[in-house]
C-alpha cells in the first residue's frame, strides 16, 4: 500500500510541475479557461470586484490630498489612514510616478507596503526609456539608461529592441513592479504631434513592428507584463491629450495599413495588456468621442476585427481629453459600457468606485459586465504566480 501512496505522490508531483512550466507561456484567455475562476468570482463581493477594475495612483487613498496636489505632496510611503480607506475600497493595482520614487531603500518599503494592500495590487509604473523613465532617470538608482525608442530603432536591429525590453524588466522586476505601461506602439506620423515624437520607434510602420514585438518579448522574458499604448494610435495628432481635445483624420482602412500593423505585431508577440488614447477618430466612429469611450474602437474593431482578447487599459482618465468633456463618473461608466476592463487614474477614485457600484446595483451595468472584465484581471494576476 505504502508503494502505491509513494506512486501517486510522485504521479501529482509531475503533474505540478507540468502545469507550472506550461503557465509561463500561456496567455491569460488560456489560464482563465483552465482555471475556475467563477467560484472565485462568487466568492468576491461586488466592492472587491470593482476594486479590481481601478489602477490608481497611491494619493487617491488619502482623501486629504487634493488632485492639484498630487505630485508635490510626494506621497512615498502607505499610512495608516490610506490602509483604512483601502479596507473599504479596493485596488487592483497601483502606479508610480517619479515623485512616488526617492532611493532604493524607500521603494523596497513602499512596494512592500503596496502589495499587502486589500485587492492584491498590481504595481506599475511608466518606464519606456528616453525622457520617460521614472527610475532611470531617478539618480539615486544604479541602473543602465536605455534612450529613446527612436535612438533603439537608429540601430538598425531588433534584437536591440529585445535588449531594451529586458534590460528595463530586468530592474523593474528586481524593485517589485509587475507591470510596465510600455511599448510606445504608436507611429510618428506627423511632425507636429507634440507627445509621442521620440517614444515612438519610427515613423514607418514595417519599420516599428518588429521593434515593438521584440520589447514586448524582452519585457516578457525578464517576468513583467508589457503594454501596448496607444490604441488606436496617437502619432498621427497634433494636440496632446494630456491638455484637452485630440484627433485623427484617418479612416480605418488608413489605419489599417499603417496604425495598426506595429499594435498587431506586439499582439502577437504576446503583449497582454493593451492602453487606450483619448483621441477621436471621428473618420471611424462618426462622432468626437474620446477611442477610451467608444464602443466602435475597443469592442468592433481592437477585439472583433483585431480578435485582441486580452485587456484593455484606460490612459489615465484625469487627462483633459477626458476632464474637459464628461465628469469623473460618467466617464467612467461610458468606459466601462465601450470595453474598458481597467480605470486607470480616475481624478476621485472614491466618487468613480461608487459611480460604478451604483450602476451595477441599479441595473445601468450588468454584473456580468463587471465580470468579465475582473475574470481578465484575475487571470492576468495568475500569469504572475511562479
Amino acid at each position: 500500500m505504502k508503494k502505491h501512496y509513494n506512486l501517486i505522490f510522485i504521479l501529482i508531483c509531475f503533474m505540478a510541475v507540468l502545469i507550472t512550466s506550461c503557465q509561463s507561456t500561456r496567455t491569460p484567455q488560456e489560464i482563465a479557461e483552465e482555471v475556475p475562476f467563477e467560484k472565485k468570482l462568487e466568492d468576491m463581493t461586488l466592492n472587491e470586484k470593482v476594486g479590481q477594475m481601478f489602477f490608481i495612483r497611491p494619493e487617491s487613498l488619502d482623501p486629504s490630498i487634493p488632485w492639484e496636489e498630487m505630485t508635490s505632496i510626494k506621497l512615498q510611503e502607505v499610512t495608516d489612514d490610506m490602509r483604512a480607506l483601502n479596507s473599504l475600497y479596493p485596488v487592483g493595482g497601483v502606479i508610480l510616478f517619479g515623485h512616488n520614487i526617492n532611493d532604493e531603500a524607500q521603494l523596497e518599503s513602499f512596494v512592500s507596503d503596496i502589495k499587502k494592500l486589500k485587492g492584491s495590487p498590481l504595481l506599475a509604473v511608466d518606464e519606456e526609456g528616453g525622457r520617460v523613465a521614472r527610475i532611470a532617470r531617478n539618480s539615486n538608482f544604479n541602473v543602465p539608461k536605455i534612450g529613446s525608442m527612436a535612438s533603439v530603432a537608429e540601430k538598425g536591429d531588433p534584437q536591440e529592441a529585445y535588449n531594451a525590453g529586458f534590460t528595463i524588466g530586468s530592474y523593474l522586476k528586481k524593485y517589485g513592479f509587475d507591470v510596465d505601461f510600455a511599448p510606445v506602439a504608436d507611429v510618428n506620423t506627423n511632425p507636429d504631434n507634440i507627445v509621442i515624437g521620440d517614444r515612438a520607434f519610427s515613423d514607418d510602420p514595417e519599420t516599428a513592428a518588429p521593434l515593438v514585438a521584440n520589447y514586448v518579448k524582452g519585457l516578457k522574458d525578464s517576468g513583467i507584463i508589457a503594454t501596448l499604448k496607444h490604441f488606436p494610435g496617437h502619432g498621427d495628432t497634433h494636440a496632446d491629450t494630456h491638455f484637452g481635445y485630440a484627433a485623427t483624420n484617418k479612416s480605418w482602412e488608413e489605419m489599417l495599413n499603417c496604425e495598426m500593423i506595429p499594435f498587431k505585431a506586439g499582439i502577437d508577440a504576446g503583449a497582454m495588456l493593451i492602453m487606450t488614447a483619448h483621441i477621436a477618430a471621428p473618420e471611424v466612429t462618426g462622432s468626437d468621442l474620446p477611442s477610451t469611450l467608444s464602443p466602435v474602437i475597443l469592442q468592433e474593431k481592437l477585439r472583433g476585427e483585431l480578435g485582441y482578447q486580452g485587456i484593455i487599459i484606460a490612459d489615465a482618465m484625469e487627462m483633459g481629453a477626458i476632464t474637459n468633456q464628461f465628469s469623473n463618473t460618467e466617464a467612467a461608466l461610458k468606459a466601462i459600457e465601450a470595453g474598458v476592463d481597467i480605470l486607470l487614474c480616475p481624478k476621485d477614485f472614491i466618487e468613480a468606485f461608487e459611480a460604478v457600484v451604483d450602476a451595477v446595483q441599479t441595473g445601468r451595468i450588468p454584473e456580468s459586465r463587471i465580470d468579465e472584465s475582473v475574470e481578465r484581471i484575475l487571470a492576468l494576476k495568475k500569469s504572475l504566480e511562479k
